[in-house]
């Protein structure tokens, strides 16, 4: 017995109610802001999900920046355990990449993610502030009118007021906790999403029942965490067919697709 608090698992990083002094498992990517999100709330450690890595390595960019503020923290490979799901990843996720604090504690590349939840209950807590980093929101209106364009980091970002808009955002394309009702909290024109390595597109069908246009852009294409970057180097790699209605199509730049997009509500 540690006498250390049972594991934290939650399916987004945005929830992390009661994490203080616990190991946090949780099903977002592992990008700087999601590591900030993490530390700010008092866990000891914290695994995240690679998102396929991506452009620029982004879905691990938390990592090494945990490292320097002291806390350990690891990603899971996407192919072991889907992104949005913590319990699937403590259940069967491999670890693919660890942060120096955390490889200290013997985390090692192919691991179970259950082993290395264990191990990192012998991580010390981290002490110190986190520095003030804060999730990008943008608008920007057309001078002849119609949608707005909404730039947003992370969906969590995403209100009531976005509904009928165009919404490109940083976050991952699959529902987290498994819930519909979670894959866009308003009913936009269009939604863009980043597909983490390939599988995260389960947003595209639960808003196509909406009638919400939706695609996903390649990982490698853009940054996850980074909206401007799915906007201006996203390239689509599937859409539903409310997108597809648009031009979509594996292989469109995603500002082509938000383009036509905008076009269509000045009509």
């Amino acid at each position: 017995m540690t006498g250390l608090p049972e594991p934290l698992l939650s399916d987004s990083v945005t929830k992390l109610a009661g994490a203080a002094g616990r190991v946090v498992v949780t099903g977002s990517h592992g990008g700087v802001f999601a590591a900030c999100l993490a530390f700010r709330s008092g866990a000891r450690a914290a695994v995240f999900n690679d998102a396929g890595v991506g452009l620029d390595h982004a879905g691990i960019g938390g990592l090494g920046w945990l490292a320097r503020l002291g806390m350990a923290a690891a990603a899971v490979d996407h192919q072991s355990a889907p992104i949005g799901n913590a319990g699937a990843m403590v259940g069967q996720g491999v670890i693919s990449h660890a942060n120096s604090l955390a490889e200290d504690l013997g985390l090692r590349l192919g691991m179970s993610c259950a082993e290395a939840v264990r191990l990192l209950e012998g991580a010390t807590q981290p002490a110190g502030t986190c520095p003030d980093i804060r999730e990008a929101r943008q608008e920007e209106t057309p001078v002849l009118g119609g949608r707005r364009l909404v730039l947003v980091d992370s969906a969590s970002l995403v209100g009531p007021q976005d509904a009928g808009q165009v919404v490109v955002t940083g976050s991952h394309g699959a529902i987290f906790g498994g819930d519909p009702a979670n894959a866009l909290k308003a009913d936009a024109a269009l939604a863009l999403f980043n597909d983490a390595g390939g599988a995260a597109t389960s947003r595209l069908p639960a808003l196509q029942a909406r009638g919400v246009a939706a695609a996903t852009v390649a990982a490698m294409s853009a940054r996850i965490g980074d909206a401007r970057s799915t906007l201006e180097d996203g390239v689509i790699s599937a859409c539903n067919p409310a997108a597809e209605a648009l031009g979509a199509h594996p292989g469109l730049p995603a500002r082509d697709l938000v383009e036509a997009a905008m076009r269509a509500g000045r009509s």
